[in-house]
């Protein structure tokens, strides 16, 4: 018997294998990198660095900086801790999301196909696609904020050219995949780089950063309106499309699919996604900690939105380039997360319904619905109401969340299905427990938020 052969006899069973469902997962740069099988440790993670990269953008997106800012400006130091915790949540979710590619050869989306029936699938490709556009809204109105802090261009104009990004996709996938991963880290560089200088220049003291950080403090959960904003910003955080995203690009590796390629693949890409996400650690916590030291303490605790911060940075911190280098890192932040987006939108659609359009009607499609709204939101409303719109949709991904998070834990340690490869039970129960943390507290940020908690 071939290999080939034993490798399909060992394979789990899956209840509602189809006839087209064993296509991989962006089949058209599937394996289309090279990874050596031996030699130094560094060349062998460099080939597998890339993925958990574009997955990191997820969590520094636009989305996040608002419940930062806040978070800062108010309570100083305090929330350090929930970034910490909730990146350590992340890092979990997107080790199994990656594992589950490598594993089965399915991404999360194409898993859910084999295995849910037809309605539960339709009902969860229609919460991802609307995940989705709601990370598109916040990139959109992301940029726009940065084209006009930047350039003065008006919010509404620069919503309406986010829509040419999606050439930029395109003009990036054909070059190459790894061309891709580049841009993608170089703007990842950008950003880093920013709020490096930014930190430099605000020098706040380690020792109360470090405490922050590990030590929690027990107003986090006895201060309502600290708690509300410690909720958004776990809310923030994991984003449901990134555990699809990751599930799909692992397998632009061209490992060994044997057991022992999987599991060595497997470990380079959980190293992969933990490097990336301390990156977007670091990130985060700077969001906060300039935020902290502007904002809080000064008079101006009551900030909360970007153009407030880009106003009063160079100020308060006595830099003259502070709300240049804040402006620059959130418009690389709207442009990065545009490439995910892309990539993302396309393995749910291809995963779940198998329908495959060309990438920039795709692109298109999904940045005119995300553009439409901030353009009448905009408007009609003004500034203001582009800030409560930007809330809004991190309160539609909260409702999406479970749809993505629950059946990724449950197939992970689903052994039937998994194989050898399953998570061990204690790394399972593990996973349900942030599993459930992360769904009560997004409920929670969405029950507050609807009826004006906080």
């Amino acid at each position: 018997m071939s290999e080939t052969d034993a490798t399909a006899i060992a394979r789990p069973a899956w209840r509602f294998d189809r006839p087209g469902d064993e296509q991989p997962s962006l089949r058209e740069v599937n394996s289309s990198i090279a990874v050596p099988n031996s030699g130094v440790w560094f060349r062998r993670l460099f080939a597998f660095m890339g993925p958990g990269y574009m997955v990191s953008v997820g969590y520094m997106d636009p989305g996040n900086w608002a419940t930062d800012l806040a978070g800062g400006a108010q309570f100083g130091y305090t929330l350090l801790f929930i970034i910490m915790l909730s990146n350590l949540m992340a890092i979990l979710l997107q080790a199994l999301a990656a594992r589950l590619g490598i594993a089965t050869g399915r991404d999360l989306a194409q898993a859910c196909r084999a295995y849910y029936p037809r309605p539960v699938n339709f009902v969860l490709w229609i919460a991802c696609e609307l995940a989705i556009i709601a990370c598109d809204l916040a990139e959109v109105i992301g940029t726009a904020i940065a084209l006009q802090l930047l350039f003065g261009i008006p919010l509404i104009g620069g919503a309406v050219l986010t829509a040419l990004d999606a050439f930029l996709v395109l003009l990036l996938m054909n070059k190459g995949f790894r061309y891709l991963e580049a841009f993608v880290i170089a703007l990842l560089i950008i950003i880093f780089s920013c709020f490096a200088i930014q930190i430099f220049v605000a020098a706040p003291p380690a020792g109360t950063i470090l405490h922050a950080m590990f030590v929690p403090s027990s107003e986090i959960v006895t201060n309502p309106a600290m708690l509300y904003i410690a909720i958004g910003i776990i809310g923030a955080t994991v984003m449901p499309h990134n555990l699809y995203l990751h599930s799909s690009i692992v397998q632009t590796r061209a490992y060994e699919r044997t057991d022992k390629g999987k599991r060595d693949a497997i470990k380079w890409a959980t190293t992969d996604s933990t490097i990336a996400l301390m990156l977007a650690l670091f990130v985060n916590a700077s969001i906060l900690i300039v935020s902290a030291v502007a904002f809080h303490g000064t008079g101006h605790q009551d900030v909360a939105e970007i153009g407030q911060a880009f106003e009063l940075l160079s100020p308060l911190l006595g830099l003259s380039i502070a709300s240049i280098l804040f402006a620059v890192a959130l418009l690389a932040s709207g442009l990065n997360s545009t490439v995910t987006a892309t990539l993302a939108g396309q393995i749910v659609m291809e995963g779940f319904l198998r329908l495959r359009i060309p990438q920039w009607a795709r692109r298109l499609l999904t940045r005119g619905l995300a553009i439409i709204p901030v353009v009448v939101v905009t408007a009609l409303y003004g500034e203001k109401g582009t800030g409560q719109l930007l809330v809004f949709s991190q309160v539609i991904l909260s409702m999406q969340l479970p749809f993505a998070v629950v059946p990724l834990v449950h197939f992970v340690s689903d052994r039937k299905r998994m194989g050898a490869l399953a998570i061990p039970r204690g790394v399972a129960a593990l996973a349900w427990v942030v599993a459930a943390i992360i769904l009560v507290l997004n409920f929670k940020l969405l029950y507050d938020t609807l009826f004006g908690i906080g």
